[in-house]
């Protein structure tokens, strides 16, 4: 198993708590990044949104690919696993950023293609926003320009959404960067398996997840294509006992109508497809975390941590906060049992 974690660009993960010692800061974040290599983690996933969907649309959030930068110069083994929106970036331009941050960081840069999904984000950002099946369209035909200029010496596409002629991208990456992506409709795991090289699901239960991955194994043999990563959000809360955990999540599930990231909730629901319901208790948390249920004494997460991994997972993105405190806690008293 890797473990890695997500950047904590928007100040904390809980919906219902205002200050959770994390700030959306670069000094929080170059600090939480470096003691991480410390600790063993592995990646770090740096996630994209111009508006800070956690703790309300007025409060601060990182830029993703900026702090990205700044990271590579200051780590050494971090794998830096960066979202990236293709309606918010043009492909070949993005290629050459992306070249040059993994020329600062050789070999430990990836990045986490997400089809957007906040309509109000891009209207207020003035970029265009398109349905659910269309963004999934533009996202291919978004990877295949990247892809050529990161490969080709001169490249040309002329497609529906994206027209490029000779295209020249120097210097090219030491070695390609992994393409992350995840998704629940069938428009999305069917261009993962294609385009992409790891799949990134929700947390969900070991039960759940275990056919998820034997989906997308037969989806990518079918192609005859090498195996994929497989990777799970997950929200951890480690605790001596399983009343101080229950109570813990019991303080961070309480998010309700009215509360600054409830509209937020709502836009997000209306513009995924989702395979399950998503109630309020799980949106406490982004990403569904809380299902995968590493809650509880070190002993039951690690054992649980285990069925993950027969259930083929391979890397678990964990939040939890605050962030640098409970990754400490993590690393101690979880990984040495696992």
């Amino acid at each position: 198993m890797r473990y890695g974690y997500w950047l904590p660009v928007f100040g904390g993960w809980l919906r219902n708590v205002p200050d959770e010692t994390m700030a959306a800061t670069w000094d929080y974040s170059q600090r939480l990044a470096r003691r991480s290599e410390t600790l063993g983690y592995d990646l770090t996933l740096v996630a994209e949104l111009f508006m800070n969907d956690i703790k309300g649309i007025d409060a601060p959030a990182l830029d993703a690919w900026s702090t990205a930068a700044a990271l590579a110069a200051v780590t050494e083994r971090l794998e830096l696993m960066v979202a990236v929106r293709p309606t918010f970036h043009q492909p070949a331009i993005l290629a050459k950023q992306a070249a040059n941050i993994e020329r600062i960081a050789p070999g430990r840069l990836a990045l986490n293609v997400v089809s957007s999904w906040w309509k109000d984000e891009a209207r207020r950002y003035g970029v265009r926003f398109d349905e659910h099946d269309d963004r999934y369209a533009r996202t291919e035909e978004w990877l295949a320009v990247v892809h050529g200029a990161w490969t080709e010496p001169r490249f040309s596409h002329a497609g529906r959404y994206y027209t490029v002629e000779e295209t020249i991208l120097e210097p090219k990456p030491t070695q390609l960067p992994v393409i992350y992506a995840g998704g629940e409709s069938d428009a999305a795991k069917s261009l993962i398996a294609r385009r992409c090289d790891a799949y990134v699901m929700h947390g969900d239960p070991p039960e759940r997840i275990a056919p998820k991955v034997a989906d997308m194994r037969a989806r990518r043999s079918a192609l005859g294509l090498a195996p994929m990563i497989f990777g799970m959000a997950a929200y951890a809360v480690v605790r001596p006992t399983e009343a101080e955990a229950a109570r813990e999540v019991s303080r961070i599930t309480n998010v309700a109508p009215g509360s600054p990231a409830y509209e937020t909730y709502r836009d997000w629901v209306a513009n995924t497809k989702l395979e399950q319901a998503l109630s309020l208790e799980d949106y406490s948390v982004s990403n569904r975390g809380l299902r995968a249920g590493l809650v509880g004494t070190p002993e039951r997460v690690a054992e649980r941590v285990r069925t993950f991994a027969e259930a083929g997972v391979d890397l678990l993105l964990l939040q939890c906060s605050p962030q640098l405190e409970e990754m400490e806690r993590f690393a101690a008293e979880v990984m040495p049992l696992v």
